[in-house]
C-alpha cells in the first residue's frame, strides 16, 4: 500500500452523537506515518486542553496534538505505532487500514489487536 493512498484530511466522528467532531491530518515522515489534529468542529471546544494527558502533553491544546506515531506499512496495513486519545489522555496500539478511497479503519488495542476498538474515518 503506497503511503500517499492514506495521506491527507479525514473526519472522526462522536461515537455517541455521530457527528464529525475533529478533522485529522495523516502526514508522512521519513518513512512513517503521523497524525494530528487540525480542526475541532464544535467552537466551545477548540480551545480545549488535553487535561488527561501526561507528561510534556499535559494541558497542551487538543487543536494541533498529534495522535498517532509511527506507524509502517506491513501487508497492507499501517502498523508498529502507537496512538493518544485526548479524551482520556491513554495512549495504546493502533493500526489502520485503507478500507477505500474514502473511508479509513482505525483499529486501537492493548495488547492483541483481537482486544480493542475501531473507528471508521471518512476523508475529508
Amino acid at each position: 500500500m503506497n503511503a500517499q493512498e492514506v495521506l491527507g484530511k479525514w473526519n472522526s466522528r462522536d461515537e455517541k452523537t455521530g457527528e464529525i467532531d475533529s478533522v485529522v491530518e495523516i502526514y508522512e515522515k521519513k518513512g512513517e506515518l503521523f497524525a494530528k489534529i487540525i480542526d475541532i468542529t464544535d467552537p466551545e471546544l477548540k480551545n480545549e486542553l488535553c487535561k488527561k494527558c501526561k507528561g510534556s502533553l499535559k494541558d497542551k491544546p487538543a487543536l494541533g496534538l498529534h495522535i498517532l506515531y509511527k506507524l509502517t506499512e506491513k501487508n497492507g496495513k499501517w502498523v508498529g505505532g502507537y496512538g493518544l486519545d485526548p479524551r482520556t489522555g491513554n495512549y495504546f496500539n493502533v493500526y489502520i487500514k485503507l478500507i477505500n478511497s474514502k473511508k479509513l479503519k482505525v483499529r486501537g488495542y492493548a495488547g492483541i489487536p483481537l482486544f480493542g476498538k475501531t473507528v471508521y474515518w471518512d476523508r475529508s
